[in-house]
């Protein structure tokens, strides 16, 4: 499935058309087609990949979701697309990291962390691997928008 690593949506396609093709493969890093397209922002190959029967919660090989992996980098778009979908665990929390809230948080990604806050099941006190809450990682990077939104949630 590397044309899903290149974000090629007409190349996810044709191999998701085949019936030879698993949509949940991973390579060396236990990276799937579907954390690559979520590391790298790509909603069209995100929602191509949602449509195939792939795993949401899917970890790679630091234990990251593809949820994780979006909140981190801030890609509104398709956080949104993984909050949409009921089988996505908000609250998980990779090796060494911190669950999807607290990352949005600590990188100061207000609209990841908006999206996040409305999941039934996101826990907003939950700690990072350091003991902070998402609204002491905002504040130890100095992100004073995302701290008064998780204040007054």
């Amino acid at each position: 499935m590397c044309g899903a690593e290149k974000w090629h949506e007409l190349v996810v396609k044709l191999l998701l058309d085949r019936k030879d093709v698993d949509p949940n493969c991973s390579d060396v890093w236990d990276q799937t087609p579907l954390s690559y397209a979520t590391i790298k922002g790509h909603e069209g190959a995100v929602k191509l990949l949602e449509r195939n029967d792939t795993d949401p919660n899917r970890r790679n090989e630091n234990n990251r979701t593809p949820l994780g992996c979006a909140a981190a980098e801030g890609y509104e778009g398709v956080v949104k697309l993984r909050h949409d979908q009921n089988d996505v665990d908000p609250n998980h929390q990779a090796k060494y990291d911190r669950p999807p809230l607290a990352s949005g948080s600590f990188q100061g990604h207000e609209g990841v962390v908006k999206l996040l806050l409305e999941c039934d099941n996101v826990d907003p006190n939950r700690l990072d691997e350091n003991n902070r809450t998402p609204p002491g990682c905002a504040a130890v990077e100095g992100h004073e928008g995302v701290v008064k939104l998780l204040l007054n949630q």
